[in-house]
């Protein structure tokens, strides 16, 4: 494994997203994370904490075709797929592809939008494609939606289906900024500014060859074990509305992946898994279970199960 080029990728990527968004290098590994992954990404917070202008830097870091879509409780789902047109000129109609044709999606405030809207996303995270008038058309990779989204006690808000919750590899939430870094930000030009200036620095044949990389990753079956111990406690407990499901387990073991690989290993550990359980995991747990519960329990089950002493 060439762990050198992944880690100039990572220092690369969160220098430039640093940029804009301060303290919050957590935040951008866990992006990144997710992008080498090829998962999606849910950022869930109070308005005004700066989810939308940190994934408007990973996505300028990154290259690639970039969308923001603000849902709105009127947003349809053509206005997210793309509809058929009659070209007056050609006297034919025409396909006009929506927002969800570019590689990298903001999904702004995602569930101020109707589930019926939210529901049209799910072919497209889940398969990487569109069906539109009965044509299937397949959407450029790498693909990823980052979706931000207010808290469900918030004004004019919808649950997310179920079935599309468990599509996101992992949430994550922002939180403020410390004093000190509030105050720089307060003193130095707008963060638009800076993005307006942000350029990409790695190319998609980097991005192509680090998600080569990371798959190479060893996992020993002690750590393997681990992991399934932790899913399988979710699905035994009463309190939860459900367990985490199969997709659960591939997302946690890729991320565990991806991790040990911008941290300059070439195996996972078990540290690992731990400090990715919650946020991989525990939005999987249920659409009306609060953010502090679900993490709760993941936190709860991390500390009675067993961790391996060997994983290597």
């Amino acid at each position: 494994m060439d762990l050198n080029r992944v880690r100039e990728y990572r220092d690369k990527i969160t220098a430039n997203c640093g940029k804009v968004i301060l303290g919050k290098e957590d935040v951008i590994q866990h992006l990144l994370e997710c992008w080498l992954c090829g998962g999606h990404i849910l950022l869930e917070d109070v308005p005004g904490t700066g989810k939308t202008m940190l994934l408007r830097a990973f996505a300028a870091s990154v290259g690639g075709s970039f969308k923001r879509i603000q849902f709105t409780p009127d947003l349809l789902p053509t206005d997210l797929t793309g509809i058929q047109y009659y070209n007056r000129k050609t006297e034919e109609f025409e396909f006009r592809p929506g927002p969800l044709f570019a590689q990298i999606i903001l999904a702004d405030e995602i569930n101020r939008a109707t589930p019926r809207t939210q529901s049209a996303l799910l072919e497209a995270m889940e398969e990487k494609q569109i069906t539109a008038d009965g044509v299937t058309r397949r959407l450029k990779e790498p693909f990823m939606v980052m979706a931000t989204q207010n808290p469900l006690e918030s004004y004019g808000t919808f649950a997310l289906p179920e079935a599309q919750t468990d599509r996101f590899f992992m949430r994550l939430k922002m939180g403020y900024m410390t004093r000190q870094q509030e105050l720089e930000v307060m003193r130095r030009k707008p963060a638009r500014t800076i993005i307006e200036e942000l350029k990409p620095v790695v190319t998609e044949e980097e991005t192509a060859s680090v998600m080569e990389e990371v798959r190479k990753v060893h996992v020993a079956d002690d750590t393997a074990d681990y992991m399934m111990n932790i899913i399988e406690a979710t699905r035994s407990q009463d309190h939860p509305e459900r367990g985490v499901s199969a997709r659960g387990t591939i997302a946690l073991y890729a991320a565990a992946q991806a991790r040990a690989a911008l941290n300059g290993r070439d195996y996972v550990i078990p540290e690992d898994v731990r400090e990715l359980a919650v946020c991989v995991l525990a939005h999987r747990m249920g659409s009306t279970v609060s953010m502090a519960e679900s993490n709760a329990w993941i936190e709860s089950i991390l500390a009675r199960i067993p961790v391996p002493t060997e994983n290597v």
